[in-house]
């Protein structure tokens, strides 16, 4: 068939005709499918229910200072294991509770109120403060800058990482630029990984700001759907070859490892860096879960275990991307009306409808019964300018739930493409 631009009235009636009556007849199905957000199945979440059971009062040992105060930036057995997981010495790693959104928002916070450890005078007394957004990204780094009144300034993902042309002119010239947000590997929601041109500039560039922060979000480190996984430089190494040391603060998590309530969340930086934040933190706690980080060590005992362990999490996954690519390529390659991407890894899969769609599409997915993430809600103040991405989540639903799913999206994109051509 040809592409929908290339047909005459009559035969773009017929098609939306025909998507029409379609339509109508899943909605009298009730459907109530949900792709929202990027969560763990239950399947996935079965993975790590013997964790439970790696500490408990028959074999916590003799040794009861985990269950005391202390060790605020972790223990050091947490440390050894997922040093590894970022490619960091034990010395620049914190181990902290389970979300490192958390520890994102509290350096953020934190910088307001006292500044990062090479500013001159607290981020909040500036008369203003920005940070660089690549889009489409991921959108709880967008609330945490909007809870704080930081500016926002996009700079478009190519297919390497971050337009690095706009990045390296807007932080040359402007001084208010004090941070930039970055999901490195299978970025949310493209899928991409950055080139090693792309980290090595980063490192070296020129900054007006002297206390510019990258905050390097390596939430799917080790989310990999095949055993062909993209390689990503490591940026801590490359700022500390290129004398800025202090510049970048490295983020995980095993939210999507093992529980997303109860799991581990790690911060890593230059050796300063960490001093300054547990000089901080250690007015805020007097130590954290510690505990549960103990479980973890038990039930991977090594980074290689947990390699392993994301094999099982890979196989879980690995059929729904399938199915969503699959139903994409065979509903609307020849329509010429989206674009999707293709990721090895990570949590979504990010398609483009034609300008001025996808919030149309996502209102009559929702009325079929499939409930989507929420147009814009990718970009800062949730406002895409051509109004076009859509974030497909796939992990939560079941595999018969995610292509029922997207077999209502082709629909809907094909019914609101045919009625803007007409």
């Amino acid at each position: 068939m040809n592409e929908l631009k290339q047909m005459d009235h009559s035969s773009l009636q017929h098609l939306y005709d025909k998507a029409k009556e379609e339509f109508e007849s899943i909605k009298k199905q009730n459907l109530a499918l949900n792709m929202a957000r990027g969560k763990p199945s239950a399947e996935q979440l079965k993975l790590s229910l013997k964790l439970l059971d790696s500490v408990n009062s028959e074999n916590i040992g003799d040794d009861l200072s985990i269950l005391n105060y202390g060790l605020v930036d972790g223990i050091p057995e947490a440390k050894a294991l997922f040093k590894d997981m970022l490619g960091v010495d034990t010395e620049e790693i914190l181990i902290g509770g389970n979300a490192s959104l958390n520890i994102m928002h509290d350096l953020i916070s934190k910088a307001l109120i006292k500044g990062v450890i090479d500013s001159e005078i607290p981020w909040g007394k500036e008369d203003k403060i920005k940070f660089i957004c690549p889009v489409p990204g991921y959108d709880r780094h967008f609330t945490i800058c909007e809870q704080y009144d930081i500016e926002m300034i996009s700079v478009d993902m190519l297919d390497n990482g971050p337009d690095m042309d706009k990045v390296e002119e807007l932080v040359r010239n402007d001084a208010s630029i004090k941070g930039m947000w970055s999901v490195p590997k299978y970025s949310n929601p493209d899928g991409v990984t950055y080139s090693d041109d792309v980290v090595e500039r980063l490192a070296k560039m020129e900054t007006k700001a002297k206390d510019f922060k990258i905050f390097w979000d390596n939430a799917y480190v080790v989310h990999d759907l095949t055993d062909h996984s993209p390689a990503l430089k490591n940026i801590l190494e490359a700022c500390k070859k290129h004398g800025n040391p202090n510049r970048v603060f490295m983020f995980a998590s095993t939210s999507k490892i093992t529980f997303p309530g109860a799991g581990v969340a790690v911060v890593a930086a230059s050796k300063e860096n960490i001093n300054y934040i547990k000089e901080q933190l250690s007015v805020q706690t007097i130590g954290p879960d510690k505990v549960n980080q103990l479980r973890h060590v038990r039930f991977f005992k090594n980074y290689e275990n947990l390699l392993e362990h994301m094999k099982k999490h890979a196989a879980i996954m690995k059929p729904k991307f399938d199915a969503v690519l699959n139903i994409l390529h065979s509903k609307l390659d020849s329509y010429g009306i989206a674009s999707w991407t293709e990721p090895a890894g990570g949590y979504f899969i990010s398609l483009n409808t034609m300008d001025d769609c996808a919030s149309e599409v996502i209102k009559l997915a929702k009325e079929a019964g499939v409930t989507l993430t929420g147009a814009g809600a990718a970009f800062p103040y949730g406002k895409d300018p051509r109004d076009r991405n859509i974030r497909i989540a796939p992990s939560f639903p079941t595999l018969d739930e995610v292509e029922q799913a997207i077999e209502v999206l082709c629909i809907c994109i094909i019914l609101v493409s045919t009625n803007k051509l007409l």
